[in-house]
């Protein structure tokens, strides 16, 4: 890992809880630990300016933007956030730190007493009944500065002036944007961290001051995955502070690196899971599958997110339809922040039915928040399940390729009778369909189709946890050495194209817990007994289960035989309002699988604990198989 800077270590011992010399992780909480602060029970909607603007913003493109959005009535339909990217500053002022509003693009922060305020733009936008959103940094220099300095609007003024970031000005900026300017979302960005080694033109020029980078976005080995943690957490309690009343998002972007996927969860409302989206078919693929395997590290509260919605642009206009409904089919059925990301000026019916469309819209904003798991997963064809709060299912069917595909949905991926009557109604179109045991489709190239479900479940009495991640939290995953991820389509880097040795696997989650599969993708088996339902998770785990009204737990539980140790015995532990309800002996690889199960009447938060010895370096994939809660 890369030395901190001196400061940034300070501040990280200054400002982070120290745990207990002898804490034991796996001990349970007796609460559900996951972010549950600000105001994102469900994924925001809203638009950004950066897709359409990049730092080429102004006032009259956000107050046009957010006036389409209330005319057309997409506000009505929970577009609510208008946010302003970067772009909109002009320096920070050295008598006080404070900072000072580019007013020649926003004429209306100019204020008589010569200061400058958002208030006046913050308070029109929540006159028309929408939210606002604003930009910073997580280091001393934004994105813009760092990797798009030849864009216009860049910050002005001497290196000091020119250090806009949130660096070293946490709690004022927080309380300025907030309790001052009224703004209610902030997105926090990392290239302040990323991108100003001593090394750097722009710093040996004396542009900028160094700031040797806590991140490698191609290395989670080079990137002091803890520092940028602390710092981002420390962003967290600052908006805690200055909202009071809990009305904020916050939105952290540090792009899929240093292991966020692991622990934003923990710390904001939302975080993206990969680079920066393009108007491309494989790069829109790319950041599809930065989420897709991650449902149960999304919870109402905290969100994955794959990023902007790019629909308007590129291969998802005008002339791209089929498309664009397939990129707004899927970040609807991810759980992602619906976020335009397009000039709205410019958008076509067609394009403006699409951002529209109240069943697709109805399925990301369902009160349930459970994201979608992939049922069937390949390089061709994607299908992805999702449990909504009316029992029905959500289904998504993706021809991933370039070329029409055949496609067959059956009973057991919807968890649904293989015999019974099951019912489909086309999302997009309203058509009804009826099928037993399974049904072929015809997609076109890159069509996704997407149906609600109904029919008798497999589970009459209750739902399996792999139906419903958005009430199970990987508290401690056992994890001990981040990896990356190699099943995410790798597709090539606008920025970057072909230089260089090619698209190595990069983002974390490597060995995280998995709905029905194993923590690195394979058919869950307990020996030699395969379970097509079950929560795949890492020995030293300690899931936590919100409990929906149930009255009991059960599972079959045991070493999964993909393991590679095989010589540490693993005990399985059922914890109710922390409260130990019922414990396995120690189980050991290639054992039959051991039936558990507990009275969970009246509990909130159930825990699932798979302890083996604290020695092992690399635990075990173990099974909570056909793990369900039962009315």
């Amino acid at each position: 890992m890369m030395k901190p800077l001196a400061s940034l270590l300070a501040l990280a011992l200054a400002t982070a809880p120290v745990p207990a010399a002898a804490a034991d992780a796996l001990a349970p909480a007796g609460r559900w630990t996951a972010y549950a602060k600000g105001a994102a029970k469900l994924p925001p909607m809203g638009w950004n300016s950066w897709n359409a603007f990049t730092s080429d913003i102004d006032e009259e493109k956000v107050l046009a933007s957010a006036q389409v959005i209330v005319d057309s009535g997409l506000a009505a339909k929970g577009y609510r956030y208008i946010d302003i990217d970067d772009g909109w500053w002009l320096r920070r002022r050295q008598t006080d730190g404070r900072m000072v509003i580019r007013a020649d693009r926003f004429p209306s922060a100019k204020l008589p007493n010569g200061e400058t305020s958002f208030k006046p733009l913050t308070d029109r936008l929540h006159r028309m009944g929408l939210k606002a959103g604003i930009y910073s940094d997580i280091g001393r220099n934004s994105c813009g500065q760092v990797f798009t300095s030849t864009f216009p609007n860049q910050p002005e003024g001497s290196v000091a002036e020119r250090e806009v970031g949130l660096y070293g000005h946490v709690d004022q900026d927080i309380r300025l944007y907030f309790a001052d300017w009224g703004f209610d979302l902030i997105k926090v960005d990392g290239c302040g961290i990323r991108g100003l080694p001593s090394t750097d033109p722009k710093v040996r020029s004396g542009q900028y001051r160094a700031f040797e980078p806590l991140v490698d976005v191609d290395s989670l080995g080079r990137t002091d995955v803890a520092a940028v943690r602390a710092l981002y957490e420390e962003v967290g309690r600052a908006l805690e502070r200055h909202n009071p009343d809990g009305d904020y998002i916050y939105s952290i972007c540090i792009w899929g690196a240093a292991n966020v996927r692991a622990w934003a969860k923990d710390v904001g409302n939302m975080s993206r899971t990969s680079e920066d989206i393009s108007p491309t078919w494989s790069r829109m693929l790319h950041n599809l599958d930065s989420a897709a395997r991650r449902p149960l590290y999304a919870h109402p509260g905290s969100w994955n997110d794959p990023d902007m919605l790019f629909v308007g642009s590129g291969e998802f206009d005008a002339n791209h339809l089929i498309e664009a409904r397939s990129h707004f089919s899927l970040w609807a059925m991810l759980n992602a922040p619906l976020i335009i990301g397009y000039d709205l000026r410019k958008a076509t019916k067609a394009q403006m039915d699409i951002l529209g469309a109240e069943k697709i819209i109805a399925l990301n904003q369902d009160p349930a928040g459970n994201q979608a798991v992939l049922a069937f997963d390949s390089d061709d064809v994607s299908i992805f399940v999702k449990t909504l709060a009316s029992g029905e299912k959500a289904v998504a069917i993706l021809n991933r390729t370039s070329a029409p595909i055949e496609a067959i949905l059956t009973a057991a991926q919807l968890k649904f009778l293989d015999k019974a009557d099951i019912r489909l109604v086309d999302a997009w179109t309203g058509e009804a369909i009826s099928f037993q045991g399974e049904r072929k489709f015809s997609l076109a190239a890159r069509e996704t189709r997407v149906f609600t479900a109904s029919g008798p479940r497999k589970l009459a009495d209750g739902a399996y946890l792999s139906e419903q991640p958005g009430l199970v939290n990987p508290a401690e995953d056992g994890v001990t050495v981040p990896e990356a991820e190699p099943l995410i389509h790798r597709a090539l880097l606008p920025w970057r194209g072909s230089r260089g040795s090619g698209e190595p696997p990069r983002y974390g989650g490597w060995g995280g817990a998995q709905p029905d599969r194993t923590p690195y993708g394979e058919d869950l088996a307990i020996g030699r007994k395969r379970f097509d339902t079950g929560i795949g998770v890492l020995a030293n785990s300690r899931l936590e289960v919100r409990n929906n009204g149930a009255g009991r737990f059960t599972a079959s539980v045991g070493i999964d035989d993909s393991a590679r140790d095989r010589s540490q015995p693993v005990t399985f532990e059922v914890y109710g309002d922390g409260r130990l309800l019922t414990r396995t002996d120690p189980l050991r690889y290639g054992a039959a699988p051991v039936a558990i199960s507990a009275d969970v009447k009246g509990v909130r938060v159930v825990e699932l604990v798979a302890r083996t010895s604290p020695d092992v370096r690399f635990p075990d994939p173990v099974v909570w198989a056909e793990a369900a809660l039962h009315r």
